[in-house]
């Protein structure tokens, strides 16, 4: 059911994974095509968002900074498992596994790079920040509009 605090949740944090991912660019080597990279990323912060911190909202301060987190993570999550998995995909097509297996692997390996290439501190600091301002919005809207 739509209300307040899951509205505010989702726009929050699909403008959150934005950010983000426009942290994430310059970290890319160079040529790599971006695309939708942003925008993947904002309809899985949304999607986040509205499910998970919009449909928590209203239980505590500490509670808040916890899903808020967690939907960071989720985030992180979801957009690392696509963009690796594209990769996989790319790399499908162009024949260059023997098989389903060798491609999962593949993928789990895209994966672990991806997590490398964006832990830094400017990043793991924004969504850490991020996550708990929003967990903290989120509360802020449940008690205003209930």
């Amino acid at each position: 059911m739509p209300t307040m605090p899951r509205a505010v949740a989702a726009l929050y944090f699909a403008a959150l994974a934005w950010f983000i991912g426009d942290l994430v660019k310059p970290l890319l080597p160079e040529g790599t095509r971006v695309g939708l990279l942003n925008e993947t990323l904002a309809v899985f912060g949304m999607l986040a968002g509205w499910r998970l911190s919009g449909g928590r909202a209203g239980l505590s301060l500490r509670a808040g900074f916890g899903y808020g987190l967690t939907t960071v993570a989720v985030t992180a999550f979801w957009g690392i498992f696509a963009f690796s998995g594209y990769k996989m995909l790319q790399y499908s097509l162009d024949r260059r596994f023997s098989g389903p297996i060798e491609a999962l692997q593949a993928m789990a390996k895209f994966g672990m790079e991806y997590g490398v290439l964006i832990a830094t501190p400017e990043i793991v600091g924004s969504a850490i920040v991020g996550g708990l301002f929003g967990g903290w919005l989120v509360e802020w809207a449940a008690r205003r509009w209930p």
